[in-house]
């Protein structure tokens, strides 16, 4: 069974298978006014690239938010960009609001959400906030008609240097030129800064939630050239070597205590495009062969390749570094919550699109299209199992700092305690005195899946959620404590792990516990089934395949 199944298959049975505004023990006091808020979001970021999560990338601003907030150990995504972002921004999984496939009703990335589910910005206005939006949307609709009150969108993400689609407060800009000296990272952080400027300087009496979506490092891979030639010679290597570094860094800071798993040589690419690979020339690969194996040819090939994924990782620290300041120099940074984190892990994809590859132009100049591919992409998720897209730990797991100097006391310590995309909303709310609306739009709003984290923020590790849950393309999970039931596809039987001692996904256990991996198969058959039934309320036919050309 999976997302695509038939709405017949769900009438079958199923045996078939708060703290606010005025402070909480343990807070560093109570803020003067409500915090201003700051989500950072980074695109096909892997769980270790960040220095603070046993990376090697020079991430110091992102490093010094952890050194004086909180970190996230066991935080989770969607596995995919525009379901992510639905679950960021609205509290729902993707399948309840229709961002994700449900079958027979229009969802997935064209799916227009339910009227009783607004996006945060909407939630906010009414608590008195301004919101500001830059970089990457991936969401239906436009950010002006859901709450912003400014924007910056980028819609043309497979050009970093030179995007054709991109939009201010909703109205078309030109397209930018080649040699522009545009770089869509900078450019991205100038929104955002000049947004803040506008507020201090028009709204200073005002909290502001600021969403700040960079698309690095979603692939193509492309970087200025001055970061790449910071990290020339790091990658050369391996990914063996680097990935066994970052693994040993993470157990002494306790990110986690898992053994490090085998590399999976025969899981490639989630999709297979072999006039892609013929572009990318003879010494690319499509799976994580041992680096001693390579040619060195191929190993010359590959670690420049990791060096322009750094190389956009580090641009991405320097420009998060600049907004920063920005809110130094208004004052606001001590009084900012501020929340980083990727919309899933990192990718194995290899693919070419937009202004295609050239072989012969420089690596990570605006003529290439070069991906990160499976070898690399398991080093940025380390030490966890599979890639962007699969529901395995290394697909759906991001790091996630939170930084807030007058409302958390805790200074460069881990939470332990599981999360998803869908608490933040609740969590945002609660920490500002706010509450989910029981009614919107005239229609009822559901009781959202998600939980308030704001306890954790006291070294209170005690929010439990019944279940956490996952599907996307046929891959499907559920996690119930620490016991994780997970598959990858329609043809791959389920898959039990107990997630305390094996987050590596390492040793299978559903055929020593078969009780068990059928009660957590019920839990993921019972949610998929409350979340088709949600969509399918009031919601417009899919189009038949002939429309949908």
């Amino acid at each position: 069974m999976n997302c695509t199944t038939q709405r017949a298959w769900l009438l079958l049975p199923l045996i078939l298978f708060g703290l606010n505004a005025s402070g909480r023990s343990g807070l560093a006091g109570e803020p003067a006014r409500k915090p201003n808020i700051l989500i950072i979001l980074a695109d096909d970021m892997g769980f270790s690239d960040l220095g603070c999560y046993g990376g090697e990338i020079q991430t110091p601003n992102l490093d010094e938010l952890a050194r004086n907030g909180l970190r996230f150990t066991q935080f989770y995504n969607t596995a995919r960009c525009w379901p992510s972002r639905a679950a960021l921004l609205t509290g729902y999984y993707a399948q309840q609001v229709r961002r994700d496939v449900v079958p027979g009703v229009a969802s997935g990335s064209k799916g227009v959400r339910p009227a009783w589910a607004p996006l945060l910005p909407e939630l906010l206005r009414a608590l008195g906030y301004r919101s500001y939006h830059s970089g990457k949307w991936h969401l239906d609709g436009r950010p002006l008609d859901n709450g912003f009150d400014h924007s910056y969108l980028l819609q043309d993400l497979g050009r970093y240097f030179r995007p054709r689609v991109h939009f201010k407060d909703d109205r078309k800009l030109p397209p930018v030129q080649t040699d522009s000296g545009y770089y869509s990272t900078v450019a991205i952080a100038d929104y955002a800064i000049e947004f803040l400027k506008d507020h201090a300087e028009h709204f200073a009496d005002k909290p502001f939630f600021h969403y700040v979506a960079f698309n690095a490092p979603h692939f193509p891979l492309q970087a200025l050239p001055e970061d790449i030639a910071r990290y020339g010679a790091t990658y050369r290597r391996g990914w063996d070597e680097i990935r066994r570094e970052r693994w040993q860094r993470m157990k002494k800071m306790g990110i986690v205590n898992h053994d490090l798993p085998a590399l999976e040589r025969n899981v490639g690419p989630p999709y297979h495009f072999p006039e892609a690979l013929k572009q990318f020339g003879p010494h690319e690969i499509s799976r994580p062969l041992s680096w001693r194996e390579l040619t060195q040819e191929q190993q010359t090939f590959q670690s420049v390749k990791m060096a322009i994924h750094a190389a956009m990782i580090d641009r991405l620290d320097r420009e998060v570094g600049r907004i920063l300041q920005q809110l130094r120099v208004m004052g606001a940074l001590d009084n900012t919550l501020i929340l980083v984190l990727s919309d899933n892990g990192a990718s194995a994809e290899m693919m070419v699109r937009d202004d295609g590859h050239d072989p012969k132009a420089a690596p990570g100049s605006a003529a290439t299209h070069l991906c990160l591919g499976p070898g690399w992409s398991s080093t940025a998720n380390t030490p966890l199992r599979r890639h962007k897209t699969w529901v395995h730990e290394g697909g759906i797991s991001t790091p996630l700092i939170i930084h807030w100097p007058k409302g958390i006391a805790a200074r460069g310590e881990l939470r332990h305690n599981p999360g998803h995309l869908i608490d933040i909303v609740p969590t945002l709310l609660e920490l500002i005195g706010g509450k989910l609306p029981t009614t919107w739009k005239g229609q009822p709003v559901p009781p959202p899946p998600g939980k308030s984290l704001a306890p954790v923020f006291t070294n209170d590790n005690s929010v439990a959620h019944d279940c956490l849950w996952w599907c996307h393309e046929g891959n499907r999970a559920v996690r119930v404590g620490d016991w994780k039931l997970v598959t990858a596809g329609d043809r791959d039987s389920w898959e039990l792990y107990d997630l305390k001692t094996d987050r590596g996904e390492s040793h299978n256990l559903a055929a020593k516990r078969p009780e068990k991996a059928r009660e957590l198969g019920r839990i993921w058959a019972q949610r998929y089934y409350e979340f088709c039934q949600l969509a399918w309320k009031d919601a417009p036919a899919a189009p038949s395949p002939k429309e949908a050309k």
